[in-house]
């Protein structure tokens, strides 16, 4: 099954991504199931998991984390308590990574190869410890990066994992997971990432709605991205 396994919406509150139109368009892809990962916080994305209910997608639920080193996507974790530093931004990684294992979740580095100022993993991402994967295909990366974390993620040999990391409708399943064991609920997507049964990949279904002919109207909405 596929699972886009990083999202956002207008509950990251940088971007005005409305969670209904995100969950279709992942449907009318052929994805299986997303993953909200709204920046700083678990609980922002709540709403979300009730609309992919009347929906009919599964909604599973994580947290995009900005660290001193880079971004962290959090999958595991129940609340916001995870965070005990008291603030958004720049909070310290391997804590972070500590603090996230010891709740029972795992921790996945976001688009490590993606220059975005001081606070970037690059090459240091292979001495980082505590990993349960790579995110090897981000859908708002160049195809340069994702290249460079997918050789990472072979060095360290840790599973690989994609995500659209859309802030819009159209980037919606840009790059997904695909999973060879059924993921109905988080503890499974864990297990499955623990067991490295699953890759990242550039979705097939988005590729083939590029094709002429194929592309579908979209609802029309002002809609911004900020910040990835």
């Amino acid at each position: 099954m596929w699972i886009d396994t990083h999202c956002h919406t207008k509950y990251s509150y940088d971007n005005w991504l409305e969670p209904v139109d995100l969950i279709r368009r992942a449907k009318a892809l052929g994805i299986d199931a997303v993953c909200i990962t709204e920046h700083y916080s678990y609980e922002a994305s709540e709403p979300v998991e009730h609309v992919g209910r009347e929906e009919g997608l599964l909604v599973l639920r994580g947290v995009e984390i900005a660290t001193d080193r880079g971004h962290l996507l959090a999958y595991g974790v129940e609340d916001d308590g995870w965070n005990t530093w008291g603030r958004d931004n720049y909070l310290p990684l391997t804590e972070v990574i500590e603090r996230v294992n010891l709740l029972g979740g795992i921790c996945v580095p976001a688009h490590p190869f993606r220059e975005v100022g001081l606070a970037c993993l690059l090459e240091g991402l292979l001495d980082i410890e505590g990993l349960a994967g790579v995110e090897t295909h981000n859908g708002s990366n160049t195809d340069a990066d994702n290249q460079l974390a997918l050789r990472a993620a072979t060095l360290m040999d840790l599973p690989t994992l994609g995500g659209s990391d859309c802030h819009k409708t159209l980037a919606v399943g840009r790059c997904a997971t695909h999973f060879s064991t059924p993921v109905t609920c988080m503890a499974d997507f864990i297990a499955a990432v623990r067991a490295h049964q699953c890759s990242g990949a550039y979705f097939p279904g988005y590729l083939q709605a590029q094709l002429p002919g194929n592309l579908q109207p979209q609802p029309v909405r002002a809609e911004l991205a900020v910040n990835d």
